[in-house]
């Protein structure tokens, strides 16, 4: 039984905007000190983005 990953990490996110290293890293420092438009868990110098809040904001869902 394979358990499902629920957080993306800073790679994952990166490939998915198409955007390089420098600016996936800014911009998820920014999103971590407002926690919009989606959330960003920061584990010392690494973030992990919860699947469910990324693909709803993705996707264009409104997140609570």
């Amino acid at each position: 039984m394979k358990e499902e990953k629920m957080v993306y990490s800073t790679l994952e996110v990166q490939k998915k905007l198409g955007i390089g290293r420098n600016k996936i890293y800014s911009y998820l420092e920014e999103i971590y000190k407002t926690q919009k438009p989606f959330r960003v868990i920061k584990i010392g110098k690494n973030y992990r983005i919860p699947k469910k809040d990324f693909d709803a904001w993705i996707n264009g869902c409104q997140i609570e």
